[in-house]
């Protein structure tokens, strides 16, 4: 199939709490290397996304305060690329308008929307298994969304379940569960017509359009207003007045749970959301001790710990068994790895030091 229609919208707006102290109001999770490779999480998206579309294809949606960051780290792409989001509006509000103002220019797009922050470790996989969900957007009007086959009872990922029974690499969904408690989410995993929800959607510029219509019409409304503003310099004052006014909702509470043609690709593709330390801890390599090491660090008797911290610091680590220890910009965070739920609540604490802690 050609891909001249296709385009990608990632999504690289959020800030990423859990990540603290690396993920900061001024520096969130998406714009660090957290893996140690010489990459961003956003380039790493860009990346694996190259075979599938032309950069000048790809749009970033993000906040108007990571412009900066954004042009640094993707230099190839052109201002017209890079869609500023003047206040936060959770996810389907951002879709919506990378959606339309890609329809404005190509009312035929095929399009793929990805977080910025999610890792992918089967690269290949994930290739071949956006090229099936494209290959079905291509050829009806249907959501598409990744699900990825569950490895264990996850009470922090949503929940789709699917119609086993026809034979088709993309089935139809029959529910979502958001996050589900132990005891549910070990049913989910135990019946096989369940995968966890990456958030990794596909469509057509005209399916998308008309479920924002039908489900979201009031957002439809402001997408299908800015249209003769798209790709011009008034986009973004008329964007100032009303982004603002959007309401604040998921596209999976707005849209995927209200539509009748939803669809999943299931996909074994190495996935993590990467949304906390543990979570990195478990994706990344281990030295002979179970730790995972991050910087200019001799360790002594410390055993299942992840240590992350700047380039230029010698640090010494005597006697630790499974902490997180991270230190970005003046931040040093210790803390057990089982406690890391906590972390919000010391990214509250840091803000009565002062906002340059957060």
């Amino acid at each position: 199939m050609s891909f001249q229609h296709t385009y990608v919208v990632i999504m690289a707006g959020g800030v990423g709490t859990r990540f603290w102290p690396f993920s900061r109001q001024t520096y969130p999770k998406q714009f660090h290397d957290v893996l140690g490779i010489g990459r961003t999480m956003l380039q790493m998206t860009f990346d694996r996304l190259a075979d599938i579309c032309p950069p000048e294809n790809v749009y970033i949606v993000t906040s108007q305060e990571y412009y900066a960051l954004t042009k640094q780290q993707l230099p190839q792409l052109s201002d017209h690329q890079i869609l500023l989001e003047p206040s936060r509006r959770n996810t389907a509000p951002c879709i919506g308008y990378a959606c339309y103002k890609i329809a404005a220019r190509d009312p035929e797009a095929n399009i793929i929307v990805t977080p910025a922050d999610h890792l992918i470790l089967k690269e290949k996989e994930f290739t071949d298994r956006v090229k099936v969900a494209l290959q079905a957007t291509a050829e009806s009007d249907i959501l598409v969304t990744l699900g990825i086959t569950p490895t264990r009872p996850d009470t922090g990922y949503g929940y789709i379940q699917f119609d086993g029974l026809a034979e088709k690499e993309v089935k139809r969904v029959k529910t979502f569960t958001e996050k589900p408690h132990l005891e549910l989410a070990q049913a989910f995993l135990e019946s096989g017509d369940y995968v966890w929800n990456a958030g990794i959607f596909v469509w057509n510029a005209r399916s998308i359009r008309k479920a924002f219509e039908s489900y979201l019409p009031e957002l439809h409304t402001v997408f299908e207003r800015l249209e003769k503003d798209y790709y011009t310099e008034q986009e973004v004052l008329e964007l100032l007045e009303i982004y603002p006014l959007c309401q604040s909702i998921s596209i999976d509470n707005g849209v995927m749970e209200k539509a009748q043609n939803v669809h999943v690709v299931l996909s074994d593709i190495g996935w993590s959301d990467l949304g906390t330390w543990k979570s990195l801890y478990e994706v990344s390599e281990k030295d002979e001790n179970d730790n995972v090491i991050d910087g200019h660090i001799v360790t002594h008797n410390t055993t299942g710990s992840i240590i992350k911290t700047p380039k230029e610091r010698l640090v010494v680590v005597e006697g630790l068994s499974d902490y997180i220890v991270a230190e970005f910009d003046n931040v040093l965070l210790i803390c057990p790895k089982d406690k890391e739920q906590k972390v919000k609540e010391f990214v509250s604490d840091a803000s009565k030091r002062g906002a340059h802690f957060v």
